[in-house]
């Protein structure tokens, strides 16, 4: 595959003027080149603002930018890692970036829907009704519709991730809404993927960085599996197992939520080509993780047409996500075939926890786990992109740990890498304005105010007597009837699996 070559416009061979260029391709011209037997289109395009509020760039680039011709209906399982991303991500496949980009914008969902206004008595739950949801969010043209939403009780061990109401009359006094799970319909969009996807996005915190303080560093044995060597965060753990009976929405933890969710979908779709696609930033990325690993051991990603038995591809877009368990849970993941791409930005702080004292760079580690049995011992799952700020010519060089961490610029920093060493550089044109969505990361010259995205008058409405109130919200189903025929179910299929591993 040809490298990529940058050319700034101060480069004395080029004397082009700024204002002859604003807004993307200067020119496409195709190279009858093969590399491996792919035929590739290269375009040239420029690093601008797409914001109509941005001025012109102090220093503009060119990028001979290769777009993979190949349509992704037929790369989609390399797109989706069953190669390890090999080859992918330096240089950085055309698909592959907009790929990491959607799947980041399902997680970043989760931010703009979700109510995190202490004065309102729906404070921790989603905003948006499931039939409208991608809608209200201008995500209506994505193809997918909501299956259901996930919660998980307030009342464990994490005071700073979970958002509660300061009114004493409240839509729940135990839950907060955690994510969704939602599935491709549209015949167009099924097509241009290659297969019907599933997708599971877990929200992360509003809060940022402050649930890092909650975490105590325990690790503990999960008993999805008869092995109790594999290990997770203790607080992580608690969030996706924890339920409360006295709870409508909480009556099922958020594992029971997901994993009956998903059976159902496979049932209901049997016989079609799917993919289980799970992303999450921050938080979110742990239980990301977590699921994709549960349904995995668990076998529920296993179904057979009659004929034979198969494995229905599962793929982790982590974001910002901090170590989950152990090394042992890391080598169980990669055994099961889970596929974990782990986007980092290189100046973010959460990724680095938990593990502090012993992690994967350690060169002992496994040492220290089956000999010694450190207790501390975390690992990373899976394959890791790093991104830099700093290269990016839009953002502040800031040491703020929240903008550092913010899910926006890192789709940012997404659409302007193209491999290491490479010039940063737009590449799908995507709206610089939207880091500022929730922070204060683009710097001032680009006139893009900070934490500009919010409710229209914070959702107050006038009714018919001309007075402003807050409307009622209508009230969303809990669990679907049918939540603990799929239990039972993947029950079944979890014993079968188990008595198999025992005559084996």
């Amino acid at each position: 595959m040809a490298s990529l070559h940058l050319l700034s416009l101060n480069h004395p061979k080029f004397t082009l003027h700024t204002a002859s260029f604003q807004l993307g391709p200067l020119r496409k011209y195709k190279l009858n080149q093969k590399s491996n037997n792919l035929s590739f289109q290269k375009s040239i395009k420029c690093s601008t603002s797409l914001s109509s509020l941005s001025p012109e760039v102090e220093e503009e680039c060119l990028v001979l930018e290769e777009e993979d011709e190949r349509p992704l209906s037929e790369i989609w399982k390399e797109i989706q890692g069953c190669h390890d991303w090999d080859g992918l991500l330096d240089p950085m496949n055309s698909h592959l970036r907009r790929e990491i980009i959607r799947y980041g914008e399902f997680a970043q969902a989760c931010y703009d829907s979700f109510d995190f206004d202490p004065h309102s008595k729906y404070c921790g739950s989603c905003k948006y009704q499931g039939a409208r949801f991608f809608e209200k969010l201008g995500m209506a043209d994505r193809g997918y519709q909501i299956s259901r939403y996930l919660y998980a009780t307030s009342d464990i061990n994490l005071p700073n991730f979970y958002q509660k109401s300061k009114l004493s009359s409240v839509w729940s006094t135990h839950a907060n809404w955690m994510g969704y799970v939602a599935v491709c319909t549209d015949e167009d969009e099924i097509k241009r993927l290659g297969r019907r996807d599933i997708v599971v996005s877990w929200r992360g915190t509003v809060t940022y960085l402050e649930w890092i303080y909650d975490l105590k560093d325990i690790l503990h044995s999960p008993n999805f599996t008869n092995d109790p060597s594999i290990k997770m965060e203790l607080g992580f753990y608690d969030l996706y197992t924890k339920k409360e009976d006295t709870c409508n929405f909480c009556s099922f933890s958020a594992r029971e939520q997901v994993l009956a969710e998903i059976k159902r979908l496979l049932d209901y779709y049997d016989g079609e080509e799917i993919s289980i696609t799970i992303t999450g930033h921050s938080l979110g990325a742990a239980l990301a993780i977590i699921t994709a690993y549960d349904i995995a051991e668990l076998g529920v990603n296993i179904v057979n047409d009659g004929r034979v038995t198969h494995k229905i591809p599962i793929t982790v877009y982590s974001f910002s996500g901090p170590r989950v368990g152990n090394l042992k849970f890391k080598e169980r993941c990669e055994k099961l075939g889970v596929k974990v791409l782990r986007v980092i930005n290189i100046h973010d702080k959460v990724p680095t926890v938990p593990g502090i004292f012993a992690n994967e760079k350690l060169q002992f580690q496994k040492y220290l786990e089956e000999t010694v049995s450190f207790p501390w011992s975390y690992a990373y799952v899976g394959v890791e992109l790093t991104l830099d700020h700093t290269h990016s010519p839009f953002l502040k060089p800031a040491s703020d740990l929240g903008c550092a961490h913010n899910l926006e610029a890192h789709l940012h920093l997404l659409d302007g890498y193209h491999g290491k060493g490479r010039r940063f550089c737009l590449a799908n044109k995507r709206d610089i304005a939207l880091v500022n969505k929730d922070s204060n990361f683009l710097k001032k010259e680009y006139g893009v105010p900070p934490h500009w995205r919010q409710d229209e008058n914070k959702g107050m409405v006038k009714n018919n007597d001309g007075r402003w109130v807050l409307p009622e919200r209508a009230r969303v189903e809990a669990h679907p009837h049918d939540i603990s025929y799929h239990l039972n179910k993947i029950l079944k299929i979890a014993t079968g699996s188990s008595q198999l591993k025992q005559a084996q």
